[in-house]
């Protein structure tokens, strides 16, 4: 044991001492994400408004965590909220335990479920952190009508899904495109 090595212990220190601070301004700057971060869910809908979710409670099922609870309920002529025979009636995401992992989104067959950039999800309020169906759902656009409604871009499901790509040929560029 040398004499110089209490002083060799705070070479870091002494090197990291004198450099620039970098300060990161968070509440007030907010930081760009990357285009495919994986932030809040959202439940798309198609270019009339209705739902894309069909209740098939495979997200659930794919979660690790079990932040995922789908309960699915038939659609009637009445009451139509997606162009399936069955919708989600009940979807919540728990964020206390949600991982972000993201297998609930590959496990979606319709593509109903997809990850936004929105990363601020911390609350104070335990209740606030578990998003039900109105927290998750994508925003009506201009020309989208809330459901329940027929449907409107076709006769059958295999309209919707099958041809799906097809239909918003509006040039709007807004309706119908799913959000991150």
């Amino acid at each position: 044991m040398g004499l110089l090595d209490p002083v060799k212990g705070f070479g870091v220190t002494f090197s990291t001492m004198f450099r620039k601070v970098v300060t990161e301004e968070y509440p007030e700057v907010k930081k760009i994400t990357a285009p495919r971060y994986h932030g809040r869910h959202q439940l798309n809908r198609h270019p009339d408004g209705l739902e894309k979710c069909v209740g098939c409670e495979l997200c659930a099922w794919a979660c690790p965590a079990d932040a995922i609870y789908v309960e699915g309920a038939d659609n009637t002529e009445e009451a139509r909220y997606s162009p399936g025979e069955r919708y989600g009636v009940i979807y919540q995401i728990n964020y206390l335990r949600c991982i972000g992992c993201g297998l609930c989104i590959e496990a979606c067959p319709t593509r109903a479920l997809t990850m936004t950039n929105e990363y601020e999800v911390a609350d104070d309020n335990r209740q606030d952190l578990i998003y039900t169906k109105e927290d998750l759902l994508a925003p009506l656009l201009p020309g989208m009508e809330q459901p329940p409604h027929p449907m409107r871009l076709g006769e059958s499901e295999q309209d919707y899904y099958v041809q799906g790509p097809t239909l918003d040929r509006s040039g709007s560029g807004a309706v119908g495109e799913e959000h991150r």
